[in-house]
């Protein structure tokens, strides 16, 4: 397996969208409610954007009214890295792809009863494959 995270700034900037550059690679933030996959409803898996890893399936989706597409978890905790984030003023847990190291949202202990969690994540940090295995960009 390729270590993604040691690819260059180059790299990264040819392969990723401006704004998701931004966000993956300088741990920036898209508008509430301006993401694709807010409120998708569509059955299937969300991967990383950057690196195509499996990381979340539209089993464990809810809507948080947030703005964001919100997880109760992801699909294997060997797939995400959890990371302390000061930023801002605030105390939060940071949210990363651990394949590529690239920035995925955060997560919070306000979600539902079923784990408690509610990752919230930026929709341009993700790719979607549907269920019958077509891809969405």
């Amino acid at each position: 397996m390729t270590n993604e995270n040691i690819k260059s700034d180059e790299y990264w900037r040819d392969k990723l969208t401006p704004e998701q550059y931004k966000i993956m690679r300088e741990s920036g933030t898209e508008t509430p409610f301006s993401g694709k996959y807010n409120i998708n409803k569509e059955k299937g898996m969300y991967k990383c954007a950057a690196c195509g890893e499996d990381l979340f399936s539209s089993d464990t989706k809810f809507d948080s009214g947030s703005g964001w597409p919100s997880f109760y978890e992801a699909i294997d905790n060997g797939k995400v890295e959890l990371v302390e984030d000061n930023s801002l003023g605030m105390k939060r847990i940071e949210v990363k792809c651990k394949k590529c190291r690239g920035h995925l949202g955060h997560v919070f202990d306000d979600g539902p009863n079923l784990t408690g969690k509610r990752y919230c994540i930026n929709s341009c940090a993700l790719d979607f494959e549907n269920k019958e295995g077509n891809p969405e960009k």
